[in-house]
């Protein structure tokens, strides 16, 4: 994991301090296209064959705080096409020209070597923003399209050096949208002005692919940056973690629970509120947050569980993410003093 984070932030700091790299053009017409390309070589985004040198427009970007997905490390990455630019509104909400590519490659280190397990990619095309999952072949040349999503079992030590062993899914294209529908669209998560970096957003609107409208943008934090208050830090984490659903015009819109970091009802962050459509995964507990109480709170019962039918987030993880848990107990915990 050390290596494979190493080389993030030196393929960044290139991009930081230079222009995008030359190579071949990406293929517009094929993100155009009407259909669901079977290789992940087809769109051009990559100069070598293993997905790890951008092509010529493919900006490389970070976030603040950044999804859980069963300890993965992650690369991400933005096309605009030629001309083109994303534009964030006074509220920082992006909205990214058709033609536009987010790409997404989640790997680990296994055995000593860096190895890409998946790539997925968001495409906007004219009807819409189109998910798609490529998977990785063993010898990390080519990936290929699996709309069936797949399961890959990993080896793997996580941050706490704890040896991990799971089966790592890769959603299918159905899945994609449980997580990326908003007022029933495919939309992308992650690349909102708040989250994203603040090199990230120099580097955007330095190389004349952002534009920003007048307007406050206030960063959203790191959640695993223990210099940070606390309840930013839990803010934060719920945003990126179950936001994308639990949202007014998310897919879990029906709970009432809206964990966005801009709500200010208390009610709707789960404080006091009692389960409205949890089903059994409330665990027989009255509150998603009890104050004082994480072993109480149905929020924190439902994040430390795997059992299909309870864990939450529903799709993305086979593991309970530790220090998710333990950062929200601690906001929680907190709370009745």
């Amino acid at each position: 994991m050390r290596t494979f984070l190493a080389a993030l932030a030196i393929c960044f700091a290139g991009y930081a301090t230079s222009a995008s790299p030359t190579g071949p053009a990406v293929a517009d017409h094929v993100i155009m296209g009407e259909g669901m390309p079977h290789n992940l070589s087809e769109y051009g985004f990559f100069r070598d064959s293993g997905g790890r040198e951008a092509s010529e427009g493919v900006k490389l970007y970070r976030l603040n705080s950044s999804l859980f997905t069963d300890y993965a490390d992650k690369f991400r990455y933005i096309y605009i096409p030629s001309g083109k630019k994303m534009i964030a509104d006074e509220a920082g909400l992006v909205t990214f020209p058709v033609g536009s590519a987010i790409i997404k490659s989640f790997g680990y280190e296994i055995d000593g070597k860096d190895r890409l397990l998946e790539t997925r990619i968001l495409l906007h095309r004219t009807d819409g923003w189109l998910a798609l999952p490529y998977v990785w072949n063993a010898d990390q040349t080519e990936a290929t399209l699996k709309v069936a999503g797949k399961r890959i079992p990993v080896t793997f030590t996580d941050p706490s050096g704890e040896e991990r062993s799971i089966s790592y899914a890769v959603p299918n294209k159905n899945q994609c949208k449980e997580c990326h529908a908003l007022s029933g669209e495919v939309t992308p998560i992650g690349p909102k002005l708040r989250n994203l970096s603040r090199d990230s957003l120099a580097m955007l609107t330095s190389d004349a692919v952002l534009e920003l409208k007048s307007g406050q943008h206030h960063p959203m934090p790191d959640y695993a940056d223990d210099a940070v208050p606390l309840e930013g830090r839990a803010r934060a984490y719920l945003d990126i973690n179950c936001a994308h659903c639990h949202n007014r015009k998310g897919s879990a819109s029906n709970s009432g629970l809206y964990l966005t970091y801009e709500e200010d009802q208390q009610v709707h962050l789960g404080i006091g509120k009692r389960p409205t459509a949890a089903g059994r995964g409330s665990g027989g507990r009255q509150f998603a947050i009890d104050p004082g109480r994480p072993e109480e709170s149905y929020m924190i019962y439902r994040m430390a569980s795997t059992d299909p039918g309870i864990a939450m987030p529903e799709v993305g993880r086979s593991l309970a993410h530790d220090e998710g848990v333990a950062l929200l107990s601690e906001w929680i915990e907190g709370m009745g003093e």
